[in-house]
């Protein structure tokens, strides 16, 4: 616990970890220390792959989970879970790159994932909430106006409103009735009681058949890696098809209730949802290893729109982005027909969790799934972001600094807002004392 200077007259303690943590009902589960034999291994223990490990479980599938940590000790304790389709101006943009078929598989599968959390959610308590879902501008009507005739030509009734319930003027918002939030830990952990799962059971390599961990072997039929970014670099070139972005919240007690969940269609611009009495202010985003606004940005918007608000916690996130705003699921890569994979959510790590545990459980069983080819990430590399990603990864390759990440040893940057080691090329962040926080790296790295 820290003392930090809040928007308020006066200071308060506020914690450095999200507000999801205090009172989740965590459950403990026992590292794995026998050799086993299992259909269908899953690495990783973050809402996707325990999604995953319940869909196949359910159906009668021999499976088995394994966590390096504790289970949603990553990333998903950190999101800000909004259940919606409405992943910003996103689908005009998907029309005009790869036509309305392609597009509204997507918006399809997305809201079959919404569907299926209404569905579990009813008999979990976890703060579950219908709520409406608001695409804003600040400055720019017409961007709106082209999503709302997207979703509308998708079938969605999309509407355009101009009275919104935020504390700043905005040109108007793409709104979407019916979608939902919850308390992402205490439907995860509900969820996972009764799934074998196995915690502090690291996956030191992956050979064909088998996973070796420090205790020994697990042997498989078929695997899935849903270790938010995939941790073989061998198959599939995620290192090029994937970059890490940053993004920081405040939870602020006397803001406003802004009924509904609002995100900005401006990369630099907010996100805002209520929980129980408090608002929950993301932005301050910025791709891993440079520089951005973080939580500095976050006060300074909320000491101008929220003038009695007080800052009773704050934490980052990170998020993995794809080339083309679509997220990988399904084949690791073309050469390793028994290997799976579900990464590169683009910030919408809930519904599309989901969407991955659809996807996946039909395909490790050998069915057809009408989504997959949209997901597939064997789809075309060829976008404009890959030639970023690509300058990037050069530039810290031939950076001569040190200390270098021990994933492909690009040189680190220090991170001052969080004190911490960060790397630009593929996201791994280390802790001032070398000790891994998130991956691709997979080990611990001398400062």
């Amino acid at each position: 616990m820290k003392e930090k200077k809040t928007p308020g007259k006066s200071a308060l303690p506020v914690t450095e970890n999200a507000i999801w943590e205090k009172n989740s009902g965590r459950v403990l589960f026992s590292p794995l220390k026998d050799k086993v034999n299992t259909d269908v291994l899953i690495i990783g223990g973050g809402i996707a792959g325990i999604l995953c490990a319940y869909m196949l479980k359910t159906s009668g599938v021999d499976c088995l989970l394994v966590e390096a940590d504790r289970i949603c000790s990553g990333i998903t304790k950190n999101t800000t879970a909004k259940i919606t389709f409405a992943h910003g101006l996103h689908y005009d943009k998907l029309i005009s790159r790869f036509g309305e078929e392609k597009a509204g598989l997507c918006l399809d599968a997305q809201r079959s994932a919404c569907e299926k959390y209404d569905e579990l959610c009813r008999n979990i308590s976890c703060d579950y909430e219908m709520k409406d879902s608001y695409v804003y501008s600040v400055n720019d009507r017409q961007k709106l106006e082209r999503e709302v005739t997207a979703l509308n030509s998708l079938g969605i009734g999309a509407e355009l409103a101009d009275k919104l319930s935020l504390p700043f003027k905005v040109a108007g918002a793409v709104r979407v009735k019916n979608q939902a939030q919850l308390h992402p830990l205490k439907f995860v952990f509900s969820l996972s009681k009764g799934l074998p799962i196995y915690e502090n059971t690291k996956v030191l390599e992956l050979k064909p058949g088998k996973a070796v961990t420090q205790y020994g072997e697990i042997r498989c039929k078929k695997m899935i890696v849903a270790t938010h970014f995939p941790i073989l670099n061998k198959h599939g070139s995620y290192f090029l098809k994937l970059y890490q972005h940053r993004s920081y919240v405040l939870a602020l007690e006397n803001a406003a209730d802004v009924s509904g969940m609002y995100i900005d269609e401006a990369d630099r611009g907010m996100s805002l949802r209520n929980y129980k009495n408090l608002l929950l202010l993301g932005g301050g985003g910025h791709r891993t290893g440079k520089r951005g606004g973080n939580w500095q940005e976050l006060e300074a918007f909320a000491k101008q729109h929220f003038i009695n608000a007080k800052i009773v916690a704050r934490w980052a996130t990170q998020d993995c982005m794809t080339l083309d705003g679509i997220p990988y699921i399904g084949q690791y890569s073309k050469n390793t027909p028994d290997l799976f994979v579900a990464t590169g959510f683009n910030k919408w790590g809930i519904s599309s969790s989901m969407v991955s545990a659809m996807i996946l459980s039909d395909l490790v069983c050998g069915k057809r799934n009408k989504y997959a080819g949209v997901f597939s990430p064997s789809r075309s590399i060829l976008h404009p972001q890959l030639a970023i990603n690509a300058f990037e990864s050069a530039v810290g390759l031939l950076t001569p600094t040190k200390p270098r990440c021990p994933h492909l040893g690009c040189a680190l940057k220090y991170n001052r807002a969080e004190h911490s080691w960060d790397c630009p090329c593929h996201g791994s962040r280390f802790t001032e004392n070398g000790e891994l926080i998130d991956n691709p790296a997979s080990d611990d790295k001398k400062i």
